[in-house]
């Protein structure tokens, strides 16, 4: 089992799904999409047990390594990202199995069945994609993989047919290709002066000077808008809240969190220190100014998905702390805080989106004011948005307060207190617009005739707002998994 290449299988699996799906058609597809991330999730539980055993897994491609070939390197940290799109991805499988087979415009049959054509392809494309960003050493395959992401996401996006949602992918379009565009010159100065790929190549042979500082100006604003960090995420509300429900959730969930991962990698890793001090103060004050951006925003949206999509804005904004603070007491707790925050919001966003999608599916549609009496009428749905609003909220003792609370006492034991009141207000702010949800779900209903979604789609998402909570009860796991790799300067508490 130690030999098993569960690195090269993690990206294998889903891109083999993604082509049998599209050969075998709409019909067969959602069966392969399931048998595909039952595959997936399996080869990444055999990456994430040898890391455990063995630390640091290095995978050479074709047997050539850098800088003539590309490595494919397992730590903890991408094998937790790895995870986490497996946990996400399976919970979204078994929802998106029912919703597209059900789900979808009366009278619209052929709309219906070109979005169950595409859907799991695109779906499966996008999940290898996302493996192989997280576990590649290279920094133009990088790049690629970026490029790949980001198509396949906007294509899923447009899959919902309607005029706003063509536009929100269309935007989201040109701000992503804009960001692979920054990334790219980034790359590009870089290997024209060093001549070389590979990350760990580039930070052997990397020191401050201007093509280094304009590199790094380019490759950081490039990750900014793919991750929808404020004032870069007008694209990231309309796409989230136009798509349909399973690909919101994996749209929040995961993919802004790989360009965020990104930037953890070339600003802990890449990018020597005298360079990121002042980007990293930068970041983190958009960071600040996303959560109370967003949060706000959240409270004015009248439907339930914009307000989750606004609160996915702010949310971030809580990763972007991660920068200032480990560059005050080196990368572990700060690690430790974002990390257990990016897997807790993985999980709780992707409930959100997919218990709005139940809700579009059984109610006229998702606004607020359709919500009144929402327990009576669905109450596992209801017990979904109870479930992942507390670990939003960061109410003890879940993964979002576990997030939360190595965040809060890094800023504290760095004396830099005014990241605690902005992680305060905002925490403040997101209260009340997830109250105002809640307010609405268990208020007496003036028709309490029950409404159903498929049985599949509430409890995908009932099992994923468990495991935000149960995140919160268990941290020592993904810690584990963070310090017996050691992935970054100062390794993890």
């Amino acid at each position: 089992m130690s030999g098993t290449p569960w690195i090269a299988w993690c990206i294998l699996v889903p891109l083999a799904g993604a082509t049998l799906a599209l050969a075998l058609g709409p019909r067969l597809g959602r069966w392969v999409g399931l048998a595909t991330a039952a595959g997936a999730g399996a080869a990444t539980l055999g990456l994430a047990a040898q890391v455990l055993r063995g630390g640091p897994v290095r995978h050479l491609v074709g047997g050539w390594g850098a800088p003539l070939g590309i490595d494919l390197l397992a730590d903890g940290l991408s094998v937790l990202m790895a995870l986490m799109t497996a946990v996400v991805g399976l919970g979204v499988t078994v929802h998106a199995f029912a919703y597209f087979e059900d789900h979808g415009p009366p009278g619209q049959a052929a709309s219906g069945r070109i979005r169950r054509l595409l859907f799991w392809p695109l779906w499966l494309f996008l999940w290898a994609a996302l493996l192989a960003l997280f576990l590649t050493r290279d920094v133009f395959n990088v790049y690629v993989t970026l490029e790949l992401v980001g198509l396949s996401s906007v294509a899923l996006v447009a899959l919902a047919g309607e005029t706003a949602a063509l536009g929100a992918a269309a935007r989201y379009l040109v701000l992503a290709l804009l960001g692979s565009l920054a990334y790219l010159l980034g790359v590009g100065l870089l290997y024209a002066a060093h001549g070389t790929l590979d990350a760990d190549g580039l930070r052997a042979a990397l020191a401050p000077g201007l093509v280094a500082s304009a590199a790094a100006a380019l490759v950081t604003g490039g990750l900014a808008v793919k991750a929808a960090l404020f004032p870069l995420h007008g694209w990231l509300p309309p796409a989230h809240a136009g798509a349909p429900s399973p690909v919101s959730a994996v749209l929040s969930a995961l993919v802004v969190k790989a360009s965020f991962y990104l930037l953890v990698r070339w600003h802990a890793e890449v990018l020597p220190p005298g360079l990121t001090a002042g980007a990293a103060q930068a970041l983190g004050v958009l960071g600040a100014l996303a959560i109370l951006w967003g949060s706000v925003q959240a409270l004015r949206q009248p439907r339930l998905k914009q307000v989750v999509a606004y609160s996915t804005v702010a949310q971030l904004g809580y990763l972007f702390l991660f920068f200032p603070l480990s560059r005050e007491l080196g990368a572990g707790p700060a690690l430790a805080g974002a990390a257990l925050f990016a897997v807790a919001h993985a999980l709780a966003k992707a409930a959100l989106f997919l218990a709005a999608g139940c809700i579009q599916h059984a109610l006229p549609g998702d606004r607020l004011e359709h919500l009144r009496g929402l327990g009576a009428r669905m109450p596992l749905t209801t017990a979904t948005l109870v479930l992942a609003s507390t670990s939003l909220l960061a109410i003890p003792p879940t993964g979002g307060f576990a997030g939360k609370w190595f965040l809060l006492s890094a800023a504290v034991a760095t004396g830099r207190w005014w990241w605690a009141v902005v992680m305060l207000v905002g925490g403040l702010l997101a209260a009340a617009y997830v109250f105002r949800i809640l307010q609405l779900a268990i208020s007496p209903a003036e028709d309490e005739t029950p409404a159903r979604a498929p049985l599949a789609m509430e409890l995908s998402a009932f099992a994923l707002a468990a495991a935000a909570v149960l995140v919160g009860l268990v941290p020592w796991a993904p810690l584990r998994l963070l310090a017996a790799a050691a992935p970054l300067a100062g390794g993890a508490p």
